[in-house]
C-alpha cells in the first residue's frame, strides 16, 4: 500500500541514527517491493560515491605533500599531517555503516546509472549507425547553412551500416567472423519486414526541474509519445514539486521500422492557458532492440521465480544463453556436472538450486546460466557486456533552451 511504501521510504531515507535499529532486523519478504531494491541500490551508489570522493581527496593531500619543497614542505607537512588525522575521524564516523551493508545486502540491487545508457554502451550502435538526412545546397547563400539548419525536418533519418572489404579478404576477417566471410559483418541481421513489439516504460522520478511557475515550482506530469500513441498523463500531476516521484510504468504497442523514437516529455500543468514543455527526451528503441548488448529487459543478478526480485524477461536465462550461443555461432552451452555450464572455452560457475515460494529448493541450471550471461563478454569473439537490470538517469531538454538541462 501507499502507507507502507512512505514508511519504507522513510525508514530508507532515515540511515544514520534512527534507521540503524531498523536495518539490524532482517527484511520481511512480504514488505519487500520492486522500490525496496531501487532504494537500496541508491544507497550503494552514494556510498561509492563518498568513497571515491574521500579516496581522490586523499590523493590530492599525498600529491601537495609530494610537491613541497625545501622548509615550505616541512611547515606545510605539519600542517597535514594533522589533516590525515581529522580524515580518520571522518572515515571512522562512516565505519559504523560497514555493518549495516551486510544486512542490506540481503535486498537484492539493479544497476543504477547516473547517466543515459547509450554513453555506457557506445550509442547501441554497434551495427546500426544513425545519419541525419540533409538537404541539398541550392543557391549561394546555402553554402554558409549550417548541418543543423539543413537537416530535414525531425524524423527522416538514415539507419543503416557501412562496410568496406579488401579482396579476397584478410585471415583476421574470417576468424572474427567465425562463418563463411563472403557476407562479411553483415549476417545475422534481421528481416525488413514489419516487427510489433510491446514497449514498457518505467517512469521513476525527476530531479531538479526548472521551475515553470511564478511561486519557483512545477507541477509536473509526464508525457509520452511513440509513432500514433500520445499519452498525456495530465490527471496524475503532482503538485508543486521540482523532484516528483512519479512511479508509473506505461504500455505501447509499436511497429519497428516505422514508429521507433520514443520520446519521454514532463509537462507543467496548468489551470489556465496550455501546459508548458519542462523538459523531453527521445529514445532510439530501435537501436537498443538489435543491439548485441541485449537493451530489452536487462540482465537481473540474480535468478528467482517469486517474489519482489522474480525474473522479469520473457525468456529464462538458459533459452537466451542457448539464443546467444547459436546466434555468435559459439561451441555450447554444455551443462554439467551440477552447478557449471561451458561456452566455447570458458567454464561457468554458479549454484545448483532455485527456492519455491514455500522455501523449497529444487535442482535448476538457472542460477548457473544467468552467472554465464553476466559474464557472457569473457566468451571469447562473440562475448560483450550485456546490459544489467537497471535504471537509468537521462538528462531533459527544451528546444526553446538549447544545451540546457532541465
Amino acid at each position: 500500500s501507499e502507507e507502507e511504501k512512505e514508511k519504507k521510504k522513510k525508514k530508507k531515507k532515515g540511515g544514520g541514527g534512527g534507521g540503524e535499529e531498523a536495518e539490524e532486523e532482517e527484511p520481511d519478504e512480504s514488505m519487500l517491493d520492486w522500490w525496496s531494491k531501487y532504494f537500496a541500490s541508491i544507497e550503494t551508489m552514494k556510498e561509492q560515491l563518498r568513497q571515491q570522493e574521500a579516496a581522490a581527496a586523499e590523493a590530492e593531500e599525498k600529491e601537495e605533500l609530494e610537491l613541497g619543497e625545501g622548509s615550505k614542505a616541512q611547515a606545510r607537512h605539519k600542517d597535514k599531517s594533522k589533516a590525515p588525522k581529522e580524515d580518520k575521524k571522518k572515515k571512522q564516523q562512516a565505519a559504523p555503516a560497514l555493518p549495516q551493508r551486510k544486512n542490506k545486502q540481503k535486498i537484492e540491487e539493479l544497476k543504477v546509472f547516473n547517466k543515459e545508457l547509450e554513453s555506457e554502451f557506445d550509442n547501441f550502435e554497434d551495427w546500426l549507425h544513425t545519419f541525419n538526412l540533409l538537404r541539398g545546397k541550392i543557391g549561394d547563400n546555402d553554402d554558409t547553412a549550417t548541418e543543423e539548419e539543413r537537416i530535414v525536418g525531425s524524423l527522416p533519418r538514415f539507419q543503416g551500416s557501412l562496410c568496406v572489404y579488401k579482396v579476397p579478404l584478410p585471415e583476421d576477417i574470417t576468424k572474427e567472423a567465425g562463418y563463411d566471410p563472403t557476407f562479411g559483418m553483415f549476417q545475422r541481421i534481421p528481416s525488413n519486414d514489419p516487427i510489433n513489439v510491446l514497449v514498457r516504460v518505467y517512469v521513476v522520478r525527476a530531479t531538479d526541474l526548472h521551475p515553470a511557475d511564478i511561486n519557483g515550482k512545477a507541477d509536473p506530469y509526464i508525457a509520452i509519445k511513440l509513432g500514433k500513441t500520445d499519452i498525456r498523463d495530465k490527471e496524475n500531476y503532482i503538485s508543486k514539486q521540482l523532484n516528483p516521484v512519479f512511479g508509473k510504468s506505461f504500455d505501447i504497442e509499436a511497429t519497428f521500422p516505422t514508429e521507433s523514437m520514443l520520446t519521454v516529455a514532463v509537462y507543467d500543468w496548468d489551470l489556465v492557458g496550455t501546459d508548458d514543455l519542462i523538459g523531453e527526451t527521445k529514445i532510439d528503441l530501435e537501436n537498443r532492440y538489435y543491439s548485441k548488448h541485449r537493451a530489452t529487459c536487462g540482465v537481473a543478478h540474480t535468478y528467482s521465480t517469486h517474489g519482489y526480485n522474480a525474473w522479469r524477461d520473457p525468456m529464462k536465462p538458459s533459452q537466451i544463453l542457448a539464443k546467444l550461443c547459436k546466434e555468435g555461432k559459439v561451441d555450447g552451452p554444455h551443462f554439467g556436472p551440477a552447478g557449471r555450464v561451458k561456452v566455447a572455452n570458458r567454464v561457468f560457475t554458479g549454484p545448483t538450486e532455485i527456492e519455491d515460494e514455500n522455501g523449497q529448493k529444487k535442482a535448476s541450471e538457472e542460477p548457473v546460466a544467468l552467472a554465464a550471461l553476466r559474464h557472457w563478454q569473457d566468451v571469447p569473439r562473440a562475448g560483450c557486456r550485456l546490459v544489467p537490470e537497471h535504471v537509468e538517469t537521462r538528462p531533459l531538454l527544451n528546444p526553446d533552451k538549447p544545451g540546457i538541462e532541465q
